[in-house]
């Protein structure tokens, strides 16, 4: 799982030690487990957010942890056509590559660390596939597909994209150098990440060696997730044990505490780290679409089948 790596994270610049006797370490709320199914075409996914109150995850909506699978020679799979309205479509890929076109001509690959952040908006058609490449000659496909929401005043906005490359991503570390810290969007100790987002929200990946442990200043206004690519640890000032494909939601405080299990040597623990600033409007979701009203979302629907999110180009058509 390399993403994005350093050989030496001790060039790294370090994020600030953690002053305990100001600053209150978030408690453990909830920890559920990500069931596994398919999407698409049959790509393999585990449902991150599954059986989790949309109230504890506002803005976001949706996670989808795509592989980690290696594929045989001709197992590469990708998604169909689809429209989506009223929210952006993160994708992270860890591993892979993965390409994408759209309705408004748009397009381009993702891969090994880089991020793609569409903001659908009022509306489009897309489409995200594996290149014939690796069709052909199979390999690793290991990725994030993350639903933001977006406020009501936003949920019009034309639609646009965010190609974050690789070399883009922030990269720091602990202040003992124990574990390798990915800002994709927002900002931790004063270090931004390349994502412009709509809404504010964090978006890190985090990868800890065993018996490490990491303290991250993080908005008191900010919910937090945590959520196990692989390997296994604990989170939070219970210090609560997690695992691959486990969610944790935490609870107040300022500061977010994370720790490497040294029984999980060699191997290191691989997390994503999200929160952001709960919009707190009503949500009407149903398929592609998230809106704010069933009207909405019944106008997204006519829409979409009155070609009006735009139409698959005649390339693309048999």
């Amino acid at each position: 799982m390399p993403a994005v790596t350093v050989s030496d994270l001790l060039v790294l610049p370090r994020t600030n030690r953690i002053d305990r006797s100001i600053s209150t370490s978030r408690s453990v709320s909830s920890i559920t487990n990500a069931p596994k199914g398919h999407e698409g075409e049959g790509f393999p996914v585990r449902r991150a957010f599954h059986g989790v109150d949309l109230a504890y995850l506002d803005p976001f909506i949706h996670m989808d942890q795509m592989g980690e699978v290696n594929y045989a020679p001709g197992e590469p799979k990708g998604t169909p056509w689809h429209p989506h309205r009223g929210f952006e479509t993160v994708t992270y890929m860890i591993d892979g590559t993965f390409v994408h076109n759209d309705s408004t001509g748009g397009g381009g690959i993702i891969q090994n660390g880089a991020t793609q952040w569409m903001t659908a908006g009022a509306g489009i058609l897309h489409i995200e596939r594996p290149p014939e490449s690796l069709v052909v000659s199979g390999g690793l496909f290991h990725g994030i597909q993350l639903w933001v929401n977006l406020p009501a005043r936003s949920k019009w906005t034309p639609p646009g994209y965010q190609n974050l490359e690789s070399d883009k991503v922030k990269l720091v570390t602990t202040p003992d150098g124990g574990a390798l810290i990915r800002i994709v969007a927002g900002e931790v100790d004063g270090y931004a990440g390349p994502g412009a987002t709509m809404t504010p929200i964090n978006f890190v990946h985090a990868t800890l060696e065993p018996n490490s442990m990491v303290e991250l200043n993080w908005p008191s206004n900010f919910n937090a997730l945590v959520y196990v690519l692989s390997g296994q640890g604990f989170v939070g000032s219970d210090k609560a044990s997690i695992k691959t494909g486990n969610l944790s939601v935490l609870g107040r405080g300022d500061h977010i505490t994370l720790y490497g299990d040294e029984r999980n040597a060699p191997d290191k623990l691989e997390l994503l780290i999200l929160g952001g600033q709960p919009i707190k409007e009503s949500v009407a979701w149903h398929g592609p679409f998230v809106m704010n009203t069933r009207s909405e979302l019944q106008e997204a629907f006519d829409d979409f089948q009155s070609g009006k999110m735009g139409r698959i180009p005649s390339s693309y058509q048999h």
